[in-house]
């Protein structure tokens, strides 16, 4: 090819592309003088933030409160289910979204509340407290230090601890997704931050002048632009920045897109070093003009390459994913072309990427209480009991209500926790934790505990499916092995402890 008959190149989109992807430091150092922007990482897309939200019910009480904390030190993306905003951010600070809802009432449980949730922890309970005439400060009872006579205040113990449970159970078997799967990015709930976490990376920089961008329309993510060979191009791409800290999806089998396209075949490449022209794992797939479609990635089928030259490495190491990249060229592989590929415009839609093949986790962590199997238990010695169980018709059937909200997690199908903490404290936490089935045990627990567990449970599938009974034990424990901890139990069909 002659000089004369080569197309403009665009040396502007070149710098551009290197800037974004902070490939040559001093162009950033430039940028960042001129236009104020800071280099730090608050741009980069967290990959431990990219899977669905968590969503906190009850987050102001006093475990809620403390699980959204666990679980925002871990980098999970939290969402408050509150009824008082104004006071939710001040107990819960900036870091948290928060929406308003009230369970008691199905139809506040709205898309707006549910949308992107991967799990759901439910810290609600009915508001007991002495009865008037005792101060806050005489508010021990249920820590067992002195026994002052309880009672409700506000909402029932059957529209908060069963119908409010139910509702918020039927609600989450909406939106939660398929047990299997981890939903890593959701372009059904755009937003600035998602869009911002890719950019352009078209054959400009090798000397060609396609041009592609993603944006954010009809609820999808639109990877479109026109594709030329001119120059001996023949590329376009739309790649994340780099995921920091990396997505770990070691206990998966591979990445599935819901995608629509043109009838032409793109290729989806993940990157595991952080280099800027580095090598990648790649998979091509056809598309089916105007037709949604699942793509299936196993990790097991993605071919090693560079710049689309296959290479002898490793298989890819699913723990340490550091970037994302939709591709359309004409080359297929080592020189190869695309059978399907076709210059000029081209479109993909992109619904949602999500992990799959991953191993069964709990999806709803429930709060109940040890004692609900026991009001009219044949056998039972009132005298020993704690409070709740003594005056469970007083206190409105507190704990047959919350049995009836166990039950409705149970029947419900989604994969499960329920967690009977003993009497909870105030005190700093930290002890070994004795678990029990049989509903049985006495004892107390510090509700810094009980939401370290609450955390703990939605990593660990041996906490799938059962129902326990918590107390704290003597000692105090620098680390627990939960995965032996969680071993000791046992599923139970009707989750009552026997």
């Amino acid at each position: 090819m002659t000089h004369k008959n080569r197309s403009q190149w665009d040396l502007k989109r070149f710098i551009e592309t290197l800037t974004y992807f902070e490939v040559i430091p001093f162009l950033n150092w430039i940028q960042e003088l001129f236009h104020g922007r800071s280099n730090d990482n608050k741009d980069r897309p967290d990959g431990a933030k990219q899977v669905g939200v968590i969503l906190v019910a009850g987050a102001t009480g006093g475990v809620g409160k403390r699980v959204v904390r666990r679980l925002l030190e871990r980098g999970s993306k939290v969402r408050g289910l509150v009824r008082d905003i104004d006071k939710a951010r001040s107990i819960l600070g900036n870091d948290i979204e928060l929406v308003v809802a009230d369970i008691t009432k199905s139809e506040t449980l709205t898309s707006l509340v549910m949308a992107n949730i991967q799990a759901v922890v439910c810290c609600t309970a009915v508001r007991v407290q002495p009865v008037e005439g005792d101060t806050p400060e005489r508010a021990k009872y249920s820590q067992g230090i002195k026994f002052y006579q309880p009672e409700i205040v506000g909402d029932t113990p059957e529209n908060v601890e069963y119908q409010g449970v139910k509702n918020l159970v039927a609600a989450a078997d909406q939106y939660l997704p398929q047990v299997d799967k981890k939903l890593l990015f959701d372009f059904t709930n755009p937003s600035t931050e998602l869009k911002n976490n890719w950019g352009a990376v078209d054959d400009v920089v090798m000397g060609g002048v396609s041009e592609s961008n993603i944006q954010l329309v009809e609820n999808t993510a639109l990877f479109a632009g026109n594709v030329s060979t001119a120059n001996s191009g023949g590329f376009a791409s739309v790649r994340t920045k780099n995921f920091t800290p990396p997505l770990n999806l070691s206990g998966y089998q591979g990445v599935e897109l819901r995608v629509r396209g043109d009838g032409q075949r793109y290729k989806f490449l993940l990157r595991t070093e952080a280099q800027w022209d580095s090598l990648a794992y790649s998979y091509s797939f056809d598309t089916i003009a105007n037709t949604w479609i699942d793509v299936h990635i196993p990790f097991a089928d993605l071919i090693p390459v560079f710049r689309a030259k296959t290479v002898n490495h490793p298989p890819i190491e699913a723990s340490n994913i550091l970037a994302f990249q939709l591709m359309l060229s004409k080359f297929e592989y080592d020189g190869g072309l695309n059978p399907k590929f076709s210059p000029g415009s081209f479109a993909l839609q992109v619904e949602s990427i999500k992990a799959y093949g991953g191993e069964t986790l709990p999806q709803f962590v429930l709060i109940s209480s040890a004692g609900v199997t026991r009001p009219g238990r044949p056998g039972i010695n009132l005298d020993e009991e704690p409070p709740a169980v003594r005056l469970n018709d007083q206190l409105g059937g507190i704990l047959t209500w919350k049995l009836k909200g166990e039950d409705s997690v149970r029947e419900s199908g989604i994969p499960y926790t329920i967690i009977r903490p003993c009497a909870l404290t105030e005190e700093p936490g930290g002890k070994e934790l004795i678990f029990a089935q049989g509903d049985n045990i006495r004892g107390k627990i510090s509700r810094e505990d009980v939401a370290e567990l609450c955390a703990e449970a939605l990593q660990q599938t041996k906490a799938c499916n059962v129902t326990f009974e918590v107390k704290e034990g003597e000692n105090s424990a620098s680390s627990i092995d939960w995965q032996t901890l969680f071993s000791l139990l046992t599923l139970k069909k009707h989750g009552s402890g026997e």
